[in-house]
């Protein structure tokens, strides 16, 4: 676990109240139409996907919210009249960890890791957590690099 400060980005948002279970279908269906929507709108990828959930549940079924973010260069001149929102992401100290195997480990091998070490830091968690995506290989695919943050209270 490392302790670090992200570095504010815009984003192209979508936003879903939906439980865990439900956030495989909902990437799937926005991430190819915030592509569409950034490409359209001359904005250019910065960054890999990013997911920001705020009060992640333990349990596949409680609904939470949840941000798809696709990091954009923010064009000086931009002027957005598309269906997602562009949302700029501040600065927050998070406790983190890189996740490396498949999406059916992801909780048991990667997040309880990651909870344990701060519960056992005694950090106190902000609520908000995310996942950024440095190297997805597909949805059957064996293998993925997932960062996962989760947001420490000052």
């Amino acid at each position: 676990m490392k302790i670090v400060e992200t570095d504010a980005f815009w984003a192209l948002t979508g936003k879903r109240f939906l439980a865990i279970r439900d956030v495989k279908a909902a990437a799937a269906t926005l991430s190819p139409e915030i592509e569409s929507e950034a490409a359209e709108y001359g904005l250019a990828m910065a960054g890999p996907w990013v997911f920001v959930a705020q009060n992640l549940p333990q349990d596949g079924k409680t609904r939470f919210d949840w941000t798809i973010c696709y990091p954009v260069r923010k064009p000086e001149d931009y002027n957005h009249a598309g269906r997602f929102e562009l949302s700029r992401f501040e600065p927050i100290m998070v406790a983190t960890r890189t996740y490396q195997g498949t999406m059916r480990g992801l909780f048991t091998q990667g997040y309880a890791p990651l909870v344990e070490e701060i519960r056992f830091s005694r950090h106190d968690f902000s609520g908000e957590s995310r996942e950024i995506y440095h190297k997805w290989n597909g949805a059957k695919a064996g293998y993925h690099r997932i960062e996962i943050q989760f947001g420490l209270a000052r």
